[in-house]
């Protein structure tokens, strides 16, 4: 059995050691710490499943380091140096912003998927400083650059693995030295891809183009993507490619949540019983809150999750009501969520841009304020590498009962946000809060209905997912009330000079 950094249960070992002869079959052998000649063939796809606490991300985290430690590059997605050679890669990915973070968190530099399958063209100047930092060149001369500002650039790229994150700390802008993004067009070599059970066909199709050796990790017990119709990507592998982790982790076997989560696995348990189970650990432990009503406060930056539209929408027309938003306008401080990119194909690159820095669908914000022209914003991207952005903005504020949205402005373009303060479980999915309110009568409901999901009752399902959603506490809301708050909406603590991407139209 192969030699492990760390103690594994039974279960954890055993799929270690499969990954690790899937990669020897690719030619990087983690036994010895060497890597073989790459052979070619068809592409290896396997997936390492496991509910909450099972240990995926620390096998994750383990193979990361068991593979640079045998000479793997690992490939960010903000960088990539030209020389090629008989170099083997890796990346690590995640559907969201907010997945990639809760890894980065954890020591393992993953991006997004986006920044992988759009690679960043670098002025050349510019790319000698980052090729220096990766210890592939010589320190360059760079007129404006002094000594201390290329010593902040070392320590900060020491740390945190960011060329972008290096070259800002010496002062540069990202205009300055991304001049543009394309399409990758030369394939890298090992995928690891979190919170694989969010992956479409169509994603998946993409990263088996550029991966040939690819590692799916994931949750058989969430959600399934809204149009793959209850399935999961690697739900159609073969058997012997799918693991599955079943022993929940040591430090984790006194976790309430994790606890609440694995009770529903039980056939015979009907939501009655659930939510007693819930108020009888309240009582034990406050880790679990019997939530009388939805806390506002905390849904500025931890969205209420929700099941029905209907009820996201009434929640957040509390929440601004409760707060003395004006009708038209946005207070500083509101969070919102982004609803994708409204732009036509002659502003591609532009699209790209704010992808890039984090403005994905799905993508949490908070709202700093207007920009400095009419349908701008300043925008912080939770969990982005480089949160602080300004960009043109079409905001929608749903209203209960109206068909159409208000909107309190908008550029002629740009990209398109919803209000954050309650959000779907669907959408929460790859996201983690410290503390997680889940809006409970949304849930009782879809119990009464008796839909089924993928031979589960839908209602486990959304309870699952949403309960793991939260990292520290969890308040199970039981009543249709909000609290008032007491405090306004602060934005103190995340304000930045911000990075303008100008959306103009040409001559605009």
């Amino acid at each position: 059995m192969t030699t492990l950094p760390i103690q594994f249960s039974e279960d954890q070992a055993a799929a270690f050691d499969s990954v690790t002869e899937m990669l020897r079959t690719a030619g990087v052998d983690l036994d010895d710490s060497q890597l073989l000649q790459q052979p070619k063939g068809e592409s290896g796809v396997m997936a390492l499943m496991g509910k909450a606490g099972s240990g995926k991300t620390l096998l994750l985290a383990e193979l990361y380091k068991a593979l640079e430690q045998s000479g793997v590059e690992v490939v960010s997605g903000d960088y990539e140096s030209r020389k090629k050679g008989d170099r083997r890669t890796l990346a690590i990915l995640a559907p969201t912003n907010k997945a990639a973070s809760v890894l980065r968190l954890r020591g393992v530099p993953a991006t997004t998927i986006h920044r992988i399958l759009y690679t960043p063209m670098y002025d050349p100047e510019y790319e000698k400083l980052a090729e220096w930092l990766t210890g592939e060149g010589e320190q360059p001369e760079i007129e404006g650059l002094t000594e201390e500002a290329l010593a902040r650039a070392v320590a900060f790229y020491e740390r945190n693995k960011s060329i972008p994150g290096a070259l800002a700390s010496a002062g540069l802008r990202g205009s300055d030295f991304i001049t543009g993004w394309k399409r990758r067009e030369e394939p890298l070599d090992i995928g690891f891809v979190d919170e694989s059970s969010m992956l479409d066909d169509r994603q998946f199709n993409d990263l088996k183009e550029i991966f040939p050796n690819l590692v799916l990790f994931g949750d058989p017990a969430q959600l399934a993507p809204v149009n793959q119709s209850g399935a999961m990507v690697f739900d159609a592998l073969p058997e012997e490619r799918k693991l599955e982790l079943h022993r929940v982790h040591r430090q984790d076997a006194d976790n309430p949540i994790l606890d609440l989560a694995h009770a529903l696995a039980d056939p015979q348990l009907s939501f009655h019983d659930f939510e007693r189970m819930i108020e009888d650990v309240a009582r034990r432990d406050d880790r679990v809150v019997w939530g009388q009503r939805v806390e506002v406060d905390l849904m500025a930056r931890s969205p209420v999750l929700v099941w029905r539209n209907a009820t996201r929408i009434k929640l957040i027309n509390a929440f601004r009501s409760v707060h003395g938003a004006p009708e038209d306008a946005l207070m500083e401080g509101e969070p919102l969520i982004c609803d994708g990119i409204e732009l036509p194909m002659k502003h591609r690159k532009k699209r790209l841009d704010l992808e890039a820095r984090g403005l994905i669908k799905g993508a949490q914000v908070v709202y700093l304020g207007s920009g400095r022209k009419p349908g701008f914003s300043r925008l912080h991207v939770m969990g982005a590498e480089d949160p602080q952005v300004s960009a043109a903005s079409i905001v929608k504020i749903e209203k209960p009962d109206e068909e159409e949205p208000f909107i309190p402005f908008a550029a002629r373009m740009g990209a398109t946000f919803l209000h954050g303060a309650a959000v779907t479980i669907h959408k929460a999915q790859g996201s983690q809060w410290d503390t997680t309110q889940v809006f409970a009568p949304d849930l009782y409901v879809a119990a009464r209905m008796g839909r089924v999901e993928a031979g589960q009752p839908l209602w486990k399902r959304l309870a699952y997912v949403a309960i793991t959603r939260a990292q520290e506490r969890l308040i199970w809301v039981v009543r249709n009330r909000l609290s008032k708050p007491k405090e306004p909406l602060r934005v103190d603590d995340l304000r930045a000079a911000p990075v303008a991407l100008k959306l103009e139209s040409e001559g605009g």
